[in-house]
């Protein structure tokens, strides 16, 4: 790993007064695979989209094979052998994965034969095992992604730009990749690998770029460093992560969610949830383990009244609330963090202030005289966002001058104040750095202290163990099993995420 492949030189990248990366140096060994960390808002996505060619350098040189190169587009960039796996699949789903692997790619008469045997015997060369003439949309999660890598093998991409690649994969699926990746880069080949998980850069990279305010704050060796010095030099200060203290969350509390045998869909419609029964008490962290697209959205918006029963019981307090409507559940103390804060967590273009009445603009606390009391609402904006620790300018900051894991957090101090009784936390760190998701993690086990029940949804199996008291697996909409924390390994919960029966020893037939 002696020649760079991928050099950049002085790279700055400014958005109107806002300086995203400013002089920014760092190459890319042949053979070598380079993680780059940082926070949200460090500038490791934009200097990354500067070399695929969605973004335009304001200062600075790129260098391929030590040429230098200008790079206007993605088109240029994949002339060059550069792709890129963006964190959100760029997959068309009614197409077959034949169809989107070659979909630009061909000219003239298309050839279906020869192309599917082509996509075959790339997949096979990567020890994939896909059908390559299943619809995408039938495919699991872990299986797109890996639709989504070929589609970079089939164009000979010789350097590997990948964000985030394990967000929505199990544990098995991203012991996968990583062993792929080891093998792209064992032919020759290069990777750069954007993740905010310590122990996957620990595990697969040859080196470690750690970016801070748009600036290199770090580049060393795996063998050089650890966990700790890369948290440091990531958040310039020492991250105590917030872990659950063994013994809390006794069943003893009163329940305060009783769900009992629920079902949506069925007859012509999908079935989306299928027989779901569990309790949540107070002082309890209820975790929700799976991959995405297994029904967790579906059972979070049963519980917050966005998606109606077809079968089955919700208890809240010991009363029904199945026909309630949202605002009354609001009413009644239930919150909920949203897995999409940029849908249905925050409107963009309203100030901090608006955001933060938006679930109870009802409420007669926010009038005086039958207008907005704005003083008062701007008071109870800032004490969030100096309570949640949150970057932004004051209460009148539109809420997308934000950055991801601050805007979070705004939802999050509103939520904890509507859920007196009840929080409903669906993904609530997804694609967040390090001192937002301990910040996040540390508000979550401080509302499980006051009382409060709560229902947590995560892909990510460090964060169920770090913070549950029991833990429901859900697949294709049923409950794999409910455990208490500690019962199970990662790898068993890992195996039930894919389906796997562990009581039966083999894996989902439907």
């Amino acid at each position: 790993m002696d020649a760079s492949v991928v050099e950049l030189r002085n790279i700055s990248k400014y958005f109107a007064k806002v300086i995203a990366n400013q002089d920014v140096s760092f190459s890319v060994q042949k053979g070598e695979v380079l993680a780059l960390l940082g926070e949200n808002g460090a500038g490791k996505s934009t200097i990354m989209k500067c070399l695929y060619g969605l973004y335009r350098a304001d200062e600075g040189t790129i260098l391929i094979d030590g040429q230098e190169t200008v790079i206007h587009s993605p088109k240029d960039a994949m002339a060059k052998g550069i792709a890129m796996i963006q964190q959100h699949f760029s997959l068309v789903p009614a197409h077959t994965v034949t169809e989107n692997i070659i979909l630009g790619n061909v000219r003239g008469p298309i050839h279906m034969k020869e192309c599917r045997e082509k996509v075959r015997r790339i997949a096979e060369e990567a020890g994939f095992e896909i059908p390559v003439d299943a619809r995408v949309r039938d495919l699991a999660v872990g299986v797109q992604q890996k639709v989504e890598i070929m589609k970079a093998l089939y164009i000979n991409a010789r350097i590997l730009i990948m964000d985030e690649p394990t967000a929505v994969l199990t544990p098995q699926e991203s012991e996968t990749l990583m062993r792929f990746i080891k093998k792209f880069a064992e032919k020759g080949n290069s990777v750069i690998f954007i993740t905010h998980k310590l122990k996957e850069v620990m595990e697969v990279a040859d080196r470690i770029v750690v970016m801070r305010d748009g600036r290199v704050a770090g580049n060393l060796r795996k063998e050089e460093t650890d966990e700790r010095e890369l948290s440091r030099l990531m958040m310039g200060e020492d991250v105590i992560p917030a872990i659950r203290t063994d013994g809390e969350g006794t069943t003893s509390g009163e329940v305060v969610l009783d769900v009992q045998n629920i079902r949506v869909g069925g007859g012509k419609a999908p079935v989306l949830l299928d027989g779901i029964s569990f309790q949540i008490r107070r002082g309890e962290v209820f975790g929700i383990a799976g991959v995405s697209g297994n029904g967790q959205d579906e059972l979070c918006e049963v519980i917050c009244g966005d998606l109606p029963l077809s079968e089955g019981k919700l208890l809240y307090c010991g009363r029904d609330i199945q026909h309630d409507s949202i605002r009354r559940r609001i009413d009644a103390g239930i919150g909920y963090v949203p897995v999409d804060r940029y849908r249905d967590g925050l409107i963009m273009n309203m100030t901090l202030a608006e955001n933060m009445m938006l679930k109870t603009s009802f409420d007669k606390k926010w009038t005086r005289r039958g207008f907005i009391d704005q003083k008062k609402l701007n008071s109870y904006t800032q004490d969030i966002i100096r309570e949640h620790q949150v970057k932004a300018p004051g209460p009148d900051a539109p809420a997308k001058s934000l950055s991801g894991g601050n805007q979070q957090k705004m939802v999050l101090g509103r939520e904890i104040d509507v859920g007196s009784t009840l929080i409903v936390f669906n993904q609530p760190t997804r694609g967040l750095d390090m001192g937002a998701v301990n910040r996040i993690h540390r508000a979550i086990l401080e509302e499980k202290a006051k009382g409060k029940g709560i229902l947590m949804v995560s892909t990510e199996l460090s964060e169920i163990f770090a913070l549950s008291d029991w833990i429901a697996v859900l697949y294709k909409g049923r409950v794999m099993g409910i455990f208490r924390n500690g019962e199970l390994s990662t790898q068993q919960i890992g195996l039930l995420m894919a389906g796997y029966d562990l009581e039966k020893g083999g894996g989902d037939e439907k």
